[in-house]
């Protein structure tokens, strides 16, 4: 371990990590290079689809299928952050890390993180517009304006995410180089700094709260409202159909938000290496691989696009 750390001012300090992974499970090493190689294609093969299908087929220029296009573009970007690395390290049994790739891994997690978060509220509210006042929908959520909140959700959480990621490695890392995780998360790096890391704690919640919190409290307003807009409607075809169209999104809503929000917003007492793992698995690698289905299987306009070009 002698590459991993250097002597600084008589100071041990850690320049390299080892991302433990799954080393506690020797039994399944064998089968997860597998497991994780079909996940990552399942999840490629059905975003690309996604993004192919919204751009090629004109019923669905439509500002929900724009943004379910950006919403797997983004899934993409998302995964491709931790699974190949993942599946590199089994291969080559080397899960050593430079300091330098670990931030760039956690800032790039961050920020697609925080942009899923944005996307999910700009989401919610075409919905809300769509359904709350379907007469003003194609003059509120015209091309321009989905533009910009598109670009607001993949921008907007870079500063803060620069910031966040500066500060959490301006740290000196000495009681370990072992990262008991699959990845360079926060909880599992801070365990490793040196003396006090209640500011850089506090820093994570306020983080926490800006790019979860928020938007999942205007996912829920949007909904509460959309709810007493659609149990107001006459017919209950119409209250059927105005649901269906809100169901994929609630779905995957609450798969990312439910497992970020008990990873991030719960006490740091409360924090175990193999929890925050399968939360983390969750939220970062089996979310985005059911979102493809999620979207496909319960949306009609979706459906009869795939049969149109499986036709062909």
């Amino acid at each position: 371990l002698m590459w991993h750390i250097v002597v600084e001012d008589n100071v041990s300090t850690v320049v390299r990590f080892v991302l433990l992974g799954f080393s506690e499970f020797p039994n399944i090493q064998g089968f997860l290079p597998g497991v994780f190689s079909i996940i990552y294609m399942v999840i490629l093969i059905g975003n690309f689809l996604i993004i192919i299908i919204t751009r090629l087929d004109p019923a669905l220029h439509k500002p929900m299928y724009f943004f379910l296009a950006h919403f797997s573009s983004l899934e993409i970007c998302y995964v491709s952050v931790t699974l190949p690395r993942i599946l590199v390290s089994i291969w080559t049994q080397d899960r050593s890390i430079s300091l330098l790739s670990c931030a760039t891994q956690m800032y790039f997690f961050l920020m697609f993180g925080a942009t899923e978060c944005f996307l999910l509220a700009v989401m919610s509210y075409d919905r809300y517009v769509a359904i709350c006042n379907p007469l003003r929908y194609p003059l509120v959520m015209n091309p321009k304006k989905c533009h910009h909140l598109a670009a607001g959700s993949w921008f907007g959480g870079v500063p803060v995410q620069i910031g966040q990621t500066w500060q959490i490695f301006s740290l000196h890392f000495c009681h370990s180089n072992q990262i008991n995780h699959f990845f360079c998360d926060i909880p599992p790096i801070l365990k490793l700094a040196c003396g006090d890391t209640f500011v850089h704690e506090l820093m994570v919640y306020v983080a926490a709260l800006l790019f979860v919190s928020a938007p999942f409290l205007l996912i829920l307003i949007s909904y509460i409202k959309i709810i007493s807009t659609v149990l107001k409607l006459p017919s209950a075809t119409s209250r059927a159909k105005a649901f269906s169209t809100c169901s994929s999104h609630l779905t995957v809503v609450v798969l990312f938000f439910g497992s970020a929000i008990i990873t991030y917003l719960r006490p740091e007492a409360s924090h175990s290496a193999e929890t925050d793992k399968v939360l983390s698995l969750f939220y970062t690698i089996v979310t985005p691989m059911f979102n493809p289905m999620i979207y496909s299987l319960r949306n009609k306009d979706v459906i009869m696009v795939l049969r149109k070009l499986l036709g062909k």
